[in-house]
C-alpha cells in the first residue's frame, strides 16, 4: 500500500497515545466501527509497539506506528507488523531504511526547505507539522504555490472544530488528530463515545 492510498483511506488519521495495551484492541475496534481504518500508534509510552501489535489484529484495521524518529524506530515497528509509519521529521537516513524495508513512509515538515529535502528524496505525501503552530491553513494555502505536486496530511492542534478548514484545501488529503480518541473515554473504556466521534470524522467533506 502506497502512503497516498493511505492517506484517502478516510479524511481523518487518529493519531493515539496508548498507555495500558489491553485498550489497543478495543480502541481499534471502536475507531474502525466509526468509519476511520487508518490508526497511527506513537512511540510516545513504553507500552506503544506492543499495543500497535495487538491492535493489527482488529479486522479492517491499518495500523502504522507515530513519533518514528530514526532507522531503529523504523525496524523495531516493522517486527511488530506496522504497515506505515510517521515521523515529525525527515532525514536521508529515515528515507531509506524505510525503502529498505518497503515501509510507507508519511514524514513531518514544516518549513519550504523541509519540503525540498523530503522532495528530493522522493516524497510527495507530507505531514505538516505542527500543523497549527507553523501557520496553519494559510501557510498550508501558500505551500500550494510552488509546491504543486506535494499532498499534505497536516497534524498538530487540529480539532473537530477547525478540520474542515484544512480539508478544504486542494493539497490536503486528510488530516491527523487525537481529538477522535480523547484520554478521557480512553481511560473510561468509553468506546461507544469513541465510536461516535469517528463517524463525526469519517463524514467531513475534503
Amino acid at each position: 500500500m502506497k502512503v497516498r492510498e493511505l492517506m484517502d483511506m478516510a479524511p481523518v488519521i487518529p493519531v493515539l497515545v496508548i498507555d495500558d495495551p489491553e485498550q489497543a484492541i478495543p480502541l481499534a475496534t471502536a475507531l474502525v466501527a466509526g468509519g476511520l481504518p487508518v490508526l497511527e500508534v506513537t512511540l510516545r509510552t513504553p507500552a506503544a509497539l506492543q499495543a500497535m501489535q495487538a491492535m493489527t489484529s482488529v479486522k479492517g484495521a491499518v495500523v502504522g506506528v507515530g513519533t518514528a524518529l530514526n532507522p531503529d524506530d523504523l525496524k523495531r515497528a516493522k517486527d511488530h507488523g506496522a504497515r506505515f509509519a510517521v515521523s515529525p521529521g525527515f532525514s536521508s537516513a529515515l528515507g531509506k531504511t524505510a525503502q529498505d524495508l518497503s515501509l510507507p513512509l508519511l514524514p513531518g515538515v514544516m518549513t519550504p526547505a523541509d519540503i525540498i529535502h523530503a522532495r528530493d528524496h522522493g516524497c510527495t505525501e507530507l505531514k505538516f507539522f505542527p500543523a497549527k503552530q507553523a501557520g496553519g491553513p494559510t501557510m498550508l494555502k501558500a505551500l500550494g504555490g510552488p509546491f504543486t505536486d506535494i499532498v499534505f496530511c497536516p497534524t498538530g492542534g487540529i480539532n473537530a472544530a477547525s478540520a474542515n478548514e484544512y480539508l478544504s484545501l486542494a493539497n490536503v488529503a486528510c488530516v491527523g488528530g487525537s481529538w477522535v480518541a480523547p484520554k478521557t473515554a480512553v481511560n473510561a473504556n468509553d468506546w461507544d463515545q469513541i465510536t461516535r466521534l469517528a463517524k463525526e470524522a469519517a463524514k467531513l467533506e475534503r
